[in-house]
């Protein structure tokens, strides 16, 4: 039995992402938003909206109670949490269950392993997946922490086990540095998650990020390929394109990662990300248990709909494709255009007074943005998420700066200038290209 109406609880490019395709499946849409976002694109293009009105702007996003009572009064069958805000917060699955209501995604209990790196790091080693040397357990002694690290070898990264978005993270060089850095790591992750276990594992010098697209049901899993996100600032991804690895390495990861999915029960999108040494090999960093900002991406070389098998899957269906029936075309980047300083890479709220983004063959662009828009200081950065496809990744660079030169952004500060030199660096053209690719190239900041 199909989903009847389905609650957004999200805001932004994201909210109207999976607004559009429960409208193509036929199915209602209702969101909840804050004062900030009653005027936006995604608030006045749902068949309903519901207002949580909070002092904190992220509250009305982060209520769980109020998100609940807001799925009953609109009657919906199930709740979209796309990324961010509550999408990993197995409290709020739980009340979901509870009630009735399907939460487009994995089990609580799944998420709640995954959400704790030094767990999900055991079950993926035990499924087969590579994982970097390490503790297995948490560390709160230094000396405990020096002992591993002479015992795996220098550099190590200390790590925050309740984790994300970099923060709790801190490379070790010498022995002398560790009490420091330990209790700096437990502090951060503390304040940050409400946790401060953290774990000690091997740094792997010049990385790469690669993350693998994956779709289950619970019983079966199937992958869609790789992704390439090492252009990154402030741990935060800048540039994604795919795909990146040969055939052979696809297959091989591929497999691993679904064998992963499988392991756990797992049941809808899943990311599986990774980090590639200069070696090229694979180690295991953490599984992202919802929709990627970057699944466009893989949408544009595979030519399939994820959000829409995410929600199909939630409804009850098995997995809907055979792996040997996915295949890769073309190659596709994308480009984040944040609204920020491109220098210091600092937010950079306001009105847009003019907003255009390009179209036309193998261009797609995913935003709320539009002439008048107030960009809020109080949310995340991104205003849109420019994507080019061709033939090859040559190809796809020449239409990404074609792209780039037609897009007009006024009132707001963005990245715009930053990608298209980006797009001009031999570098990056060449594909060499690490973690540390904007610290190495800080010419292209203005430093």
């Amino acid at each position: 039995m199909g989903f009847k109406r389905v609650l957004i609880a999200n805001r932004g490019e994201i909210a109207l992402r999976i607004l559009r395709t429960l409208r193509d499946m036929g199915i209602e849409s209702a969101i909840i938003h804050g004062r900030e976002d009653r005027l936006s694109l995604p608030v006045r293009m749902a068949d309903f909206a519901h207002e949580i009105p909070r002092t904190n702007p992220l509250d009305s996003y982060l209520d769980i109670e109020a998100v609940v009572q807001a799925a009953k009064e609109l009657q919906c069958d199930a709740v979209h949490p796309g990324y961010g805000f509550l999408a990993e917060n197995a409290g709020f699955v739980k009340r979901l269950e509870e009630e009735n209501i399907t939460f487009i995604g994995p089990s609580a209990d799944v998420i709640s392993l995954l959400g704790d790196k030094i767990e999900a790091r055991a079950a993926m080693e035990n499924a087969g997946l590579p994982t970097a040397k390490g503790s297995s357990e948490p560390i709160s002694d230094a000396s405990v922490a020096i002992a591993l690290a002479e015992e795996i070898g220098y550099p190590v990264i200390i790590k925050a086990a309740a984790g994300g978005g970099g923060i709790g993270m801190q490379v070790v060089e010498e022995a002398s540095d560790f009490s420091s850095a330990l209790k700096l790591c437990q502090s951060r992750a503390k304040s940050a998650f409400g946790d401060e276990r953290v774990f000690v594992e091997k740094f792997i010098k010049g990385a790469q990020h690669v993350e693998f697209q994956v779709l289950a049901d619970g019983k079966s899993a199937i992958h869609f390929g790789e992704r390439f996100c090492s252009i990154q600032r402030r741990h935060q991804k800048l540039i994604e394109e795919g795909p990146w690895l040969t055939n052979e390495k696809r297959q091989e990861i591929g497999n691993l990662v679904c064998r992963g999915a499988e392991s756990v029960g797992y049941s809808g999108l899943a990311t599986f990300e990774f980090l590639r040494d200069e070696n090229g090999d694979f180690y295991f960093l953490e599984v992202n248990p919802r929709v990627q900002v970057e699944h466009t991406v893989t949408e544009l070389i595979t030519g399939h709909n994820l959000v829409e098998l995410g929600i199909r899957v939630a409804q009850g269906e098995s997995l809907m494709l055979e792996q040997d029936e996915i295949e890769w075309n073309g190659h596709a980047i994308q480009c984040r255009l944040n609204a920020e300083d491109p220098r210091e890479f600092v937010p950079s709220p306001g009105r847009l007074w003019e907003c255009h983004f390009p179209g036309g063959y193998g261009i797609r662009c995913d935003t709320h943005a539009h002439p008048g828009y107030e960009m809020p200081g109080c949310f995340d950065s991104l205003l849109a998420k420019l994507l080019t496809w061709g033939k090859t990744r040559e190809k796809a660079i020449s239409r990404m700066k074609t792209a780039l030169d037609e897009t007009i952004i006024t009132g707001v500060e963005h990245l715009v200038p930053l990608h298209r030199m980006i797009m001009d660096e031999k570098d990056f053209n060449s594909r060499d290209i690490t973690i540390q690719y904007i610290e190495n190239h800080q010419e292209l900041v203005g430093k």
